[in-house]
């Protein structure tokens, strides 16, 4: 038998890019290694377009709402800036609606925007009236009470006392066990007790425990 190499993912990750692939001319949507190649040159080019799409459509619009302004004597850029004049914050896409299926409403946005451009103080000077706002009354004070502040007297540490375990010798196993090989050295020697060097733990307690009990 043929050793496999990949076996189901591959498959399945072959099966995703023909699919992507359906539609493409010749081998480009049979054969897998020309249908990655095209598939990734295809999504590259969508990539692109996607914001490409955006400039065309704005050129679109752009050049519709300048026909609908030059039938009525005036060029797209005027108008724009006629419009902003007059304070009308209007997008592209919906100007170039109207002027293809509103024509009469867009007619009186041109009217207008030719008027902000002949008199353009009649537009800069208007002030919108603005709703009074209601008097704030005056908030009351509120006396602050001064709290005097108290100095917490620092607590005395208290230091606990150490017992005089050194004086004290151990008078059961249990006791040996609790210290550690160290200080049962130590405890040895102090008391003239002989223990071999090689000698665990639990031998040092037995040793030591029967020197003690004599």
């Amino acid at each position: 038998m043929p050793r496999v190499k990949g076996g189901n993912v591959a498959r399945k990750r072959r099966k995703k890019i023909l699919k992507l692939a359906k539609g493409y001319f010749g081998s480009k949507h049979t054969l897998y290694k020309t249908a990655h190649e095209q598939v990734m040159k295809s999504l590259a080019y969508a990539y692109r377009d996607r914001k490409q799409r955006k400039r065309d459509f704005r050129k679109l619009w752009i050049t519709r709402i300048n026909a609908g302004c030059r039938m009525q004597n005036l060029s797209y850029s005027k108008f724009m800036y006629g419009l902003k004049l007059a304070g009308i914050e209007v997008n592209r896409k919906m100007l170039a609606d109207l002027a293809i299926h509103d024509l009469a409403a867009f007619n009186k946005l041109v009217e207008l925007a030719k008027d902000a451009m002949a008199n353009p103080e009649k537009y800069t000077k208007e002030e919108v009236a603005q709703p009074k706002k209601a008097a704030k009354k005056p908030a009351k004070k509120v006396e602050e009470t001064k709290v005097e502040e108290t100095k917490a007297e620092p607590k005395k540490e208290v230091k606990p006392e150490k017992k005089n375990s050194d004086n004290e010798l151990p008078s059961t196993k249990t006791d040996l066990k609790k210290l550690t090989v160290a200080k049962l050295k130590d405890l040895a020697k102090s008391e003239d007790i002989s223990i071999p060097s090689n000698a665990r733990k639990a031998e040092i307690i037995d040793i030591i425990f029967e020197e003690l009990q004599k």
